[in-house]
């Protein structure tokens, strides 16, 4: 019996086999009991998806790289989430007594975690999907797909996406097109930059109205602009009288792009076919989406968070709500009826060109939104802050968080009494800022302000499937 309690205290993959278990002096019959029905569920589990063992496709193997947890019954993925979130607020905690804040609770967490949040939709839930070119399993290069392996490793594979389970039919329809248009096409697809090739990356937005949006990413290497306008209407050609009539697309655009990533006025999207814009409803608000504005992926999950957030604020008619990172203005928006003012902060400018009208078009006038970085515009809205109504801020970066600066102007404002960090990775960059809101004043970092506290922290599952998760963690002084 002792020997059973230790060796459950391992690892799975250190602890000795049944055949050698049984094999010792009086055997350990119930650790090989338990290893036979873990062996036995796991048959049952793969029997039911039909799937054959880990690696043995190339299919499988994009699966498990892109949705390491679609094995799982979903009631399971939330479990294994909520407890990577409990690790998470555990870290902070201990984090915190290192710089002498005394403030854990039951379980060693810095405050209470709710149980996640689980998604509306789990299957097909992505309003946006972006697809490579490079070579696939059987060495075309021309496959457009997800890949499976990594560039330092040097054994990138392109798959094909369509058994992956949280992409659309439609995104995949369109990823299908698009590789029978490179694929007719004589120019190559651009694989590494110094090589050549011009075809590259796809990006495929959708909304619940039916509305498609298709950006294709081209490298123009030595073309020059007839030879250009060329390819763009041949790809024209394809999607509104050819074979990609089938994805009855309501934009297409093409980028010109010499970088991996760029933005708009690096390099301007260019309207091919259709309509400028798609339309999204949330919470009852129509939004407008540039190609490359940011907006939730998961649409029903970001009605619950969104809902979430406005009870979290507590804020009230007296209340002025700083929307930082807003992208084109969902959150805002969405409060912005509850509240005396909303204030949005956006690098995208395009984002902030589609806020401005989802505002007017909504009828809402109580919200201003501000182009530019956080970093540059926050401190000199927050520096001179005389407004008397209570502040109550809510910031929503990238995964690598917030620019130092931006945390330091919200510690440095003393309105500030309530943050919501909403953030898709708090294990990485956001932890820093966790810390940076946490810490006793510090005058050579210039950190003023009282210290907040972390009060609460709910997950939401906007990314079934995966091991991620939205956290919202209030900040509270």
């Amino acid at each position: 019996m002792a020997l059973s309690c230790a060796l459950r205290l391992l690892p799975r993959h250190l602890r000795p086999s049944s055949a050698l278990l049984s094999s010792l002096p009086g055997g350990d019959h119930s650790l090989v009991k338990e290893e036979k029905t873990a062996v036995k569920q796991k048959e049952k589990k793969k029997a039911r998806v039909g799937i054959s063992l880990p690696g043995s496709s190339w299919e499988e193997r994009l699966a498990n790289t892109v949705t390491p947890l679609w094995r799982l019954p979903y009631q399971e993925q939330l479990q294994v989430k909520y407890e990577s979130q409990r690790k998470v607020l555990q870290t902070l905690a201990s984090r915190l007594e290192e710089l002498g804040i005394d403030g854990q609770k039951p379980g060693g967490l810095c405050c209470p975690l709710q149980p996640v949040v689980p998604s509306p939709i789990i299957n097909g839930y992505r309003n946006k999907s972006t697809f490579s070119v490079n070579r696939g399993p059987d060495g075309n290069p021309k496959t457009v797909g997800l890949y499976v392996g990594t560039g330092r490793e040097r054994n990138i594979v392109c798959v094909r996406a369509n058994h992956v389970e949280n992409i659309p039919p439609k995104h995949k329809k369109v990823a299908q097109c698009y590789e029978e248009f490179i694929r007719s096409s004589p120019l190559d697809p651009c694989i590494l930059f110094h090589e050549g090739g011009h075809w590259r990356e796809l990006v495929v937005r959708t909304t619940s109205h039916g509305h498609t949006m298709a950006i294709v990413t081209f490298h123009p290497q030595e073309l020059g602009q007839e030879a250009l306008a060329t390819q763009k209407a041949l790809l024209k050609e394809f999607f509104t009288c050819g074979p990609g009539t089938v994805c009855a697309l309501t934009s297409l655009y093409f980028q010109e792009s010499t970088m991996t990533r760029c933005s708009h006025e690096q390099s301007p999207f260019q309207l091919l076919h259709g309509e400028p814009h798609i339309f999204e409803e949330l919470l009852g608000l129509k939004f407008r989406i540039s190609p490359d504005a940011f907006f939730q992926v998961n649409t029903g999950g970001a009605e619950v968070l969104y809902q979430a957030v406005g009870e979290l604020s507590q804020a009230g008619g007296d209340t002025v709500l700083l929307d930082i990172c807003c992208g084109t203005g969902t959150i805002g928006l969405s409060l912005a009826r509850q509240v005396a003012k909303v204030i949005g902060v956006e690098v995208v400018e395009k984002a902030i060109e589609d806020a401005r009208w989802n505002a007017a078009f909504n009828g809402i006038s109580n919200c201003e939104f501000h182009s530019g970085k956080a970093e540059a515009v926050l401190p000199q809205l927050l520096s001179s802050w005389a407004d008397a109504r209570p502040l109550v801020a809510v910031v929503n970066p990238s995964r690598a968080g917030l620019h130092y600066r931006v945390v330091r102007a919200i510690r440095n404002c003393k309105s500030i009494r309530r943050l919501l960090y909403i953030s898709c990775k708090p294990e990485g960059e956001a932890m820093r800022n966790f810390l940076e809101l946490c810490c006793p004043p510090d005058p050579g970092k210039k950190l003023a302000g009282e210290p907040f506290a972390p009060t609460l922290a709910i997950p939401f599952d906007m990314f079934p499937h995966t091991a991620h998760c939205e956290l919202v963690l209030l900040f509270t002084r």
